[in-house]
């Protein structure tokens, strides 16, 4: 099989890709999926700053948040029965997530013993550049966590979808996908790229069906996409598979 070649998902021997996307819709946990009608969740999408990006980047609170946007209002209790945490834990949490407007009470589902959260937005976005060069090492620290948790549980998400593959029916099991793929691109080209794989995905989102609807289930879709260093031959003034030789770092690489 090329590296190029699309994997059929009932022969599961590809890689996916792995990757952040500037002015992208954080995915996974971060919650890109839209929401029920019924949800109450609002449609706009929340821009990170400093401040809301380290009340988000703990990875009990990014579960939690994904937790509400894929499954709906819950309890402190639901979701740590979900989560495999305390009650006690998820309940802080909640509260440091809806500090930042992450999460907003649902009164009207509340009771005096125990209050129901619901997600305050159906997704959140960033500008990597914002982060990744930030004067403040606590924030640069906190996006930093904030991209490994999300790329961890879409690793977990895969695995629970390859090693449960047999539960599904065979149409499930043909329309699912695995794939990679290697092209040389410019900066340009490679969001250019980006921005059209989410017009397609926004499309198909315009075609999503109820959830009661015979044979549908929720559909996981992870965009990764990140350049590679170039690979140089042993020999004086490089190493193999550093990416860098005698004429310095690999094209658009920090020195």
């Amino acid at each position: 099989m090329s590296q190029n070649e699309a994997v059929d998902a009932e022969d599961p021997a590809g890689t996916g890709d792995t990757g952040h996307r500037e002015d992208a819709e954080a995915p996974g946990a971060t919650g890109t999926g839209r929401p029920d009608p019924g949800s109450g969740i609002p449609e706009h999408v929340r821009s990170l700053d400093p401040r809301s990006l380290r009340g988000l980047a703990h990875p009990l609170r990014i579960r939690l948040l994904g937790a509400l946007r894929e499954y709906g209002p819950a309890t402190a209790s639901q979701l740590g029965a979900r989560l495999g945490e305390s009650s006690g834990a998820t309940s802080y949490h909640l509260r440091q997530l809806a500090e930042h407007g992450f999460v907003v009470d649902v009164p009207e589902l509340g009771t005096a013993r125990e209050r129901w959260w619901r997600a305050g937005q159906r997704g959140i976005q960033s500008r990597t550049k914002d982060f990744t060069g930030h004067p403040d090492p606590a924030v640069r620290g906190a996006f930093d966590l904030l991209l490994h948790e999300v790329a961890t549980i879409h690793a977990q998400e895969l695995g629970t979808w390859l090693g449960t593959l047999h539960e599904w029916s065979d149409e499930w099991r043909d329309a699912g996908e695995v794939s990679d793929y290697s092209v040389r691109l410019t900066p340009e080209l490679a969001k250019e790229m980006n921005q059209e794989l989410q017009q397609v995905i926004e499309g198909y989102r315009e075609r999503a069906v109820e959830a009661g609807v015979e044979g549908s289930a929720p559909v996981r879709v992870h965009v990764h996409a990140f350049p590679r260093a170039e690979e140089k031959p042993d020999g004086p003034g490089g190493r193999p598979g550093s990416g860098e030789g005698a004429s310095g770092p690999a094209p658009g690489k920090n020195p």
